[in-house]
């Protein structure tokens, strides 16, 4: 009965839990959607990463401010629409991941993160989002990135060494 009992409350309690990081989840496209600077950022953990669609693009959460906060002023960042999303649990129930497709402006984007539950609210920790490129469509793309991206690649090989 015991065990029957502690593996229903677990369930309950991941069920609460994929609702709670849903529903920050989508808060959190909605705020950037609608310039919300405050509602944003607040779910982001202070010590949150936001990694971006270019390469150069890793900011912790001080500098991804610097870097929103122009766009938020303008009354609209950018918007994401959430349209699946899976999440995953540790064992101790303390740390979730997820993935989610993104109809974006540049079409279907892949937001991938980690959160951490915080004084029992869920906060993002870390957050990529990335392009998706058709597999059709490599040949025609790997050129484009190589123009802008061959010197990064040399650049990152020779700090490497």
């Amino acid at each position: 009965m015991f065990d029957v009992y502690n593996s229903a409350t677990i369930f309950r309690t991941a069920q609460n839990d994929t609702k709670a990081i849903n529903t920050l989840l989508d808060n959190w496209h909605k705020a950037a959607a609608n310039a919300d600077f405050d509602m944003y950022f607040d779910a982001i953990a202070e010590d949150g990463y936001f990694i971006g669609t270019d390469a150069t693009e890793k900011w912790d959460k001080a500098a991804f401010v610097a870097y929103a906060k122009p766009h938020f002023n303008k009354g609209k960042a950018w918007t994401f629409t959430p349209v699946q999303r899976d999440i995953y649990f540790s064992k101790d129930g303390k740390v979730a991941w997820f993935d989610e497709l993104l109809d974006t402006r540049m079409k279907i984007c892949r937001g991938s993160g980690v959160l951490e539950k915080q004084k029992g609210d869920w906060k993002i920790k870390h957050y990529v989002l990335s392009m998706t490129v058709p597999n059709q469509a490599s040949k025609e793309v790997i050129p484009l990135k190589a123009h802008y991206e061959d010197a990064l690649i040399e650049k990152l090989h020779k700090a490497k060494q």
